[in-house]
C-alpha cells in the first residue's frame, strides 16, 4: 500500500510551480527546485523532525506558531490568540480594544481552558497496522470499527508516556496511514496581543483582500513543571525550553526572495471528482454562507455592542464571518472558473486511461464506479446532514447531548468508548464545560436555538427526528411562538447554564439522567437513541468510503506517475512545508497587485471608525516618519503585509514564513480572493498568500506597545 512513498523520487522539473503541501520526507527529493529558489540551509535538515528548524515550529491544535526564544515564547497570528483575549476580556477591562502585553513573567495570564501547544516528535507510517484483520469483504461497518480499534490501539501505546498527544491520520484518502506523536504542553499563558485595532485592521471588510494592512500577530508562553514535564496551570511552573527556536528577522525579505512556509495547514480537497465539486460549490456553499450569515445576524441583534453578550461571541462571530466570506468567495470564484469541467476532463482522461489497458481496468474500473455510487449516496441526505451540522450552534441542548452520551460511554471499557469521551479526552470535555461560562448568553443561545428549529423544520418529514418533533412540538404546520414557548419555558428550568453543575453532571450515571427532570437532560436522553441510529448509518457509508476512496486514489497517482506529474496528499493538519517567492499578481486585466503595504497605507485607509481605526499613536508615528531599523529602501517606509506565491489553506493560519537561512520574516494569515479556490483548484498565476512583515511585527512592538521585554528575550537578526 506504499504507493505515494515511491512517488518521492519523481523530479520536479515537470511543474515549476510553487504548488504543494509537502510531508517533511518528501524534501530531499525536492532540493534542487528548493536550492533554485534560494533555500540555503540542507533541504535534509527539514526532515529531521527533532532538529532545528522543524522542532520549532508547532501546532496549536487549529492554528501554527513556533518558539522564538529560549524561554517557550511562541508567536502566531492575533486571530489565534484572538480566543484567549476574549475569554479574558470583560466590559470593565476589555483586552480585545485595549491590547494585552505582560512586562514580566508574573503578569502572563491563563489562556483560554483546553489551549494547548503541539510539538511534533515523530510521523511514523503505520498503514498495516491500521488495516490489519480487513479484507476485500469485509462490511463498510465492520471496516469502520476496524480501523478505530486499531487507531485506538497505536494511540494508547504511543501515549503511554502521558505527556504525549497522538493521532492517526490518513493520507490520500486512506490509502496510507501515519501515526502522529506530538508532545503536549497544556499550560500556556497569553503574553502579547496588540489592540484589534492593529492586529484586526481592516476587519472582515479587508478579509481576503489586497491590499491589506493588518497586525495578526500575538504570543504565548508554554509552562512546564519544576522537571520540565508538561503539566496543567501552576503557579510553580516554569518557561518551556525548547530545543530549538526561530531567529527574527529585521531585515526581512524583497520582492523575488526565498520563503518557506512551516506549517499544519487544515485539509484541502484537490483529489475530489468533480460531483462532489459540484455539489459543494453549486449548493453546500451557499446555503452554509446563508447559515453562518444568519447566526451573525441573531448574535448582532440579541447583544449590545461592548455588552458582556457581544464579548461572550466576539470569538463565535470572528469565525462565522470569515467562513461566511470564504464561502461567499468560493462560489464566486468557481462561476468565473473553468475549474470544473477541467475536472471532468481530467476524470475522462484517467478513464480512457484505466480502460486503454485489460489489467489496469481489472484493477481500477470498480473503484471508479462505486465511489461514484457512495458519494450519490451521501449527497441524498445532505439538507438533514447541514442542519444537524449547525445545531451544535445552540449550546445548552448540545451540551445536555453531550453529557448524556458521556455518561453512556464511561460505562463501556476505555478502548471501546467512542473518540471524544476516552479516559484521554475528559481533560478536554471539562475544559469545553468551563468555557461554556464566558463564551454564552442565555438570549443569545435562544434565539439562536429558534432559528434553528425553524431551519430543521423545514426539511422534509423523513429528514425529521421523531424525539425533536415531540419535544418541540413541531409538525408540518410549524407554530413559531409555540416552539419560543418551549424553549424559553426549558432555558428557565433548566440548571445547565451554571459551570458547577455542568461539572458535576460529568459525574454522574446514565440513571441519573433519565431520572432527571431538567427539560434539557430529558431532551438529550429522549433523542439518543435517533442519533445513534443516524450515527451507526453514517459510520456504514464511512467504512465504504474507507474501501473504495483508497482504490480510486491508487488510479489517480498511478495516472499522474505515468505523466511524470509529482503528487502530494491533500492537507490533514500534518506537519507540512511549503515553498515559493515574495510575488505580487495580475489577478484580472488591467490590476495589478504589488507585493508590499507599507505604514502608509494604514493612515491612507483611516477613517477614524472600526474597522478602520488606528490608534491616534501609530498615526502621530506614521507622520512623523519613525521607521527605526525597519524600513525597507526600496519602499521608503515599514512593509505591513506581503504577498507570497505559498500553497496555503486554513490552519496554516500562524505558520512561520522563513527566508532560506529558516530565520522568521513573517507569519502566514490570510490569502487573497482570487485563491480562496485553492483548497480545491490551485491555480499559479493567482494564487498568493499574505503574511505579516515581522519588520512590521517588531515596529508595532518597539514604537506602539513598548514590548521591550520580548525584544530582549528574542534573538533578533539583520
Amino acid at each position: 500500500m506504499r504507493y505515494f512513498l515511491l512517488l518521492t523520487a519523481l523530479l520536479v522539473t515537470a511543474a515549476t510551480a510553487d504548488e504543494g503541501m509537502w510531508q517533511p520526507h518528501q524534501l530531499p527529493d525536492l532540493s534542487d527546485r528548493l536550492q533554485q529558489l534560494g533555500l540555503e540551509i540542507d533541504a535534509q535538515n527539514l526532515t529531521a523532525l527533532d532538529k532545528f528548524p522543524m522542532n520549532a515550529v508547532v501546532s496549536l491544535g487549529g492554528c501554527s506558531a513556533s518558539f522564538v526564544s529560549p524561554q517557550g515564547l511562541v508567536v502566531t497570528n492575533h486571530h489565534c490568540v484572538y480566543g484567549s483575549v476574549q475569554y479574558n476580556s470583560s466590559p470593565e477591562n476589555n483586552l480585545l480594544v485595549e491590547g494585552f502585553l505582560a512586562r514580566r513573567l508574573e503578569e502572563e495570564i491563563p489562556a483560554a481552558p483546553g489551549s494547548s501547544v503541539y510539538v511534533t516528535e515523530a510521523v511514523t507510517e503505520v498503514t498495516a497496522a491500521t488495516l490489519a484483520g480487513i479484507t476485500d469483504s469485509t462490511p463498510g461497518i465492520d471496516r469502520y470499527r476496524i480501523i478505530e480499534t486499531n487507531r485506538k490501539a497505536l494511540i494508547a501505546d504511543c501515549e503511554a508516556t502521558g505527556v504525549h498527544r497522538c493521532s492517526v491520520s490518513s493520507f490520500h484518502q486512506g490509502l496510507e496511514y501515519f501515526l502522529l506523536k506530538q508532545l503536549e504542553i497544556k499550560d500556556i499563558r497569553l503574553v502579547y496581543a496588540p489592540a484589534t485595532s492593529i492586529g484586526k485592521y481592516g476587519g472582515d471588510i479587508d478579509n481576503w483582500q489586497w491590499p491589506r494592512h493588518t497586525g495578526d500577530f500575538g504570543f504565548y508562553r508554554a509552562y512546564v513543571d519544576v522537571d520540565g514535564r508538561p503539566a496543567e496551570f501552576s503557579e510553580d511552573n516554569i518557561p518551556y525550553q525548547p530545543a530549538s527556536f526561530l531567529e527574527v528577522s529585521a531585515k526581512g525579505v524583497e520582492e523575488g526572495d526565498f520563503v518557506m512556509g512551516v506549517g499544519y495547514p487544515g485539509s484541502t480537497n484537490r483529489y475530489r471528482t468533480s460531483s462532489e465539486i459540484e455539489n459543494e460549490f453549486t449548493w453546500f456553499y451557499p446555503q452554509a454562507r446563508q447559515f453562518r450569515e444568519d447566526l451573525m445576524r441573531i448574535i448582532d441583534e440579541n447583544s449590545a455592542p461592548g455588552s458582556q453578550a457581544r464579548i461572550a461571541y466576539e470569538s463565535t462571530l470572528a469565525s462565522l464571518s470569515n467562513y461566511a466570506k470564504n464561502y461567499q468567495s468560493m462560489v464566486e470564484s468557481y462561476q468565473h472558473s473553468d475549474f470544473v469541467n477541467r475536472r471532468r476532463q481530467e476524470e475522462s482522461n484517467l478513464a480512457a486511461w484505466i480502460e486503454s489497458d485489460s489489467s489496469r481496468a481489472q484493477q481500477y474500473s470498480s473503484a471508479v464506479i462505486q465511489l461514484q455510487d457512495l458519494i450519490e449516496s451521501d449527497h441524498a441526505t445532505r439538507e438533514r446532514d447541514l442542519v444537524s451540522s449547525y445545531m451544535s450552534y445552540a449550546t445548552l441542548p448540545n451540551t445536555a447531548e453531550r453529557l448524556y452520551r458521556l455518561a453512556i460511554e464511561k460505562q463501556k471499557p476505555d478502548a471501546e468508548r467512542e473518540p471524544g469521551y476516552q479516559q484521554r479526552d475528559l481533560s478536554r470535555f471539562r475544559q469545553s464545560m468551563q468555557r461554556i461560562s464566558r463564551r454564552y448568553d442565555k438570549q443569545v443561545d435562544k434565539a439562536m436555538l429558534s432559528y434553528l428549529l425553524g431551519r430543521y423544520a423545514e426539511l422534509p418529514e423523513q429528514y425529521r427526528s421523531n424525539a425533536v418533533d415531540s419535544f418541540y412540538g413541531i409538525s408540518d404546520r410549524f407554530d413559531q411562538g409555540q416552539v419560543e414557548q418551549i424553549i424559553e419555558d426549558s432555558y428557565a428550568q433548566s440548571t445547565l447554564d451554571d459551570e458547577a453543575t455542568r461539572l458535576a453532571w460529568m459525574e454522574k450515571s446514565q440513571e441519573e439522567f433519565e431520572n432527571s427532570s431538567d427539560p434539557l437532560i430529558r431532551y438529550a436522553v429522549a433523542s439518543y437513541d435517533e442519533k445513534m441510529l443516524l450515527e451507526r448509518s453514517d459510520k456504514e457509508l464511512r467504512g465504504r468510503f474507507q474501501q473504495w476512496r483508497p482504490r480510486y486514489m491508487e488510479a489517480v497517482i498511478a495516472y499522474n506517475r505515468s505523466l511524470d506529474r509529482p503528487i502530494y496528499a491533500d492537507a490533514n493538519s500534518s506537519l507540512r512545508v511549503t515553498f515559493g517567492q515574495v510575488r505580487g499578481n495580475q489577478p484580472k486585466d488591467g490590476l495589478v497587485n504589488q507585493p508590499f503595504t507599507t505604514l502608509q497605507g494604514i493612515a491612507g485607509k483611516n477613517t477614524g471608525l472600526d474597522p478602520f481605526n488606528a490608534p491616534a499613536k501609530q498615526l502621530d508615528l506614521i507622520r512623523q516618519r519613525q521607521y527605526g531599523r525597519y524600513a525597507l529602501p526600496s519602499l521608503g517606509s515599514v512593509p505591513v503585509n506581503y504577498l507570497t506565491t505559498l500553497d496555503i489553506t486554513g490552519g496554516n493560519s500562524g505558520t512561520a514564513t522563513m527566508n532560506g537561512k529558516a530565520q522568521l520574516v513573517g507569519l502566514l494569515f490570510d490569502g487573497v480572493y482570487e485563491s480562496i479556490i485553492g483548497d480545491w483548484d490551485f491555480d499559479d498565476d493567482k494564487n498568493r498568500a499574505i503574511s505579516v512583515d515581522s519588520r512590521y511585527m517588531l515596529w508595532v512592538m518597539e514604537y506602539m506597545d513598548g514590548a521591550s521585554n520580548l525584544l530582549d528575550e528574542m534573538v533578533i537578526v539583520d
